[in-house]
Parts: C-alpha cells; sequence; structure tokens
C-alpha cells in the first residue's frame, strides 16, 4: 500500500489550485492527497494545534513531518517526478531551500492579492480553531 501525502492549501485560491493539481510527486514516493483547507477535517485541526496559519502557507504533511510554506514547497519540490514541463519547472525553482524561502512570500503575497480582488475571505484556522477549544 502506497504511502499518503497529504497536501493543505486553499483550493479557492486559482493559483494554489492549479499549482496543487498540476505538480505529481514520484511514484516511488507515495501517493499524493489534496485537500481544501477551508474543509473542516482533521488535518486542519492537527495543523491548527501546531499553530500553523494556512493563510500564511500550505502544508505538506508525511508520516508525522509537518512541513509548511516555503519548507512545503522546497520538499515538493524534491519529491516531484520530472514528468512534464511544469514538475520539471516546479523541480529546478524549488528544490533550493534558500530560493524557496525567497520566493514563497511572493507567492503568497499574489494568493492573498487575487483573494482579495476576488472578494474570498481568508481561511482564519487559527482564531476558528482557539474560539473552538473554549468551549
Amino acid at each position: 500500500m502506497k504511502q499518503k501525502i497529504y497536501l493543505v492549501y486553499d483550493e479557492e485560491c486559482p493559483l494554489c489550485d492549479n499549482y496543487c493539481r498540476m505538480v505529481n510527486i514520484r511514484k516511488s514516493v507515495g501517493e499524493l492527497v489534496l485537500i481544501n483547507a477551508r474543509e473542516d477535517n482533521q488535518q486542519i485541526k492537527q495543523i491548527s494545534d501546531r499553530g500553523l496559519d494556512i493563510d500564511q502557507g500550505m502544508v505538506l504533511i508525511i508520516d508525522e513531518a509537518y512541513y509548511y510554506a516555503s519548507e512545503a514547497i522546497n520538499v515538493l519540490a524534491l519529491i516531484s517526478s520530472n514528468n512534464g514541463l511544469f514538475n520539471k519547472f516546479n523541480h529546478w525553482c524549488f528544490k533550493s531551500k534558500r530560493l524557496s524561502r525567497i520566493t514563497y512570500p511572493l507567492l503568497r503575497s499574489f494568493r492573498n492579492l487575487l483573494l482579495k480582488l476576488m472578494g474570498k475571505t481568508k481561511i482564519d484556522n487559527l482564531s476558528k480553531h482557539s474560539s473552538n477549544s473554549r468551549f
């Protein structure tokens, strides 16, 4: 049975959604499972428990390891296949931790601007989770 690797991201962001749907990981690594961060699920609770703000970055979960924001995109690049132009470009762009740390904030800024222009609200998982835990 293949290992499941979870990628939690904002499905309502067209940039995020296209990226996550286009990235392919090597079959030897496992099966990539995409999770919409706007839906209430076990992964969002675990992410919130760790204090990770999904509005500031996607989360990649492999076994018990949580990779966040630039680290998530870097690990995705390292485990991605080289099938197709997009995956080759993705690997080339984000295989470097340093370049991922520089580039990711720019991508996040584009996401935030796009969501604002589209009239979409933030996910706000940390405040939703903390308000639930008070009761």
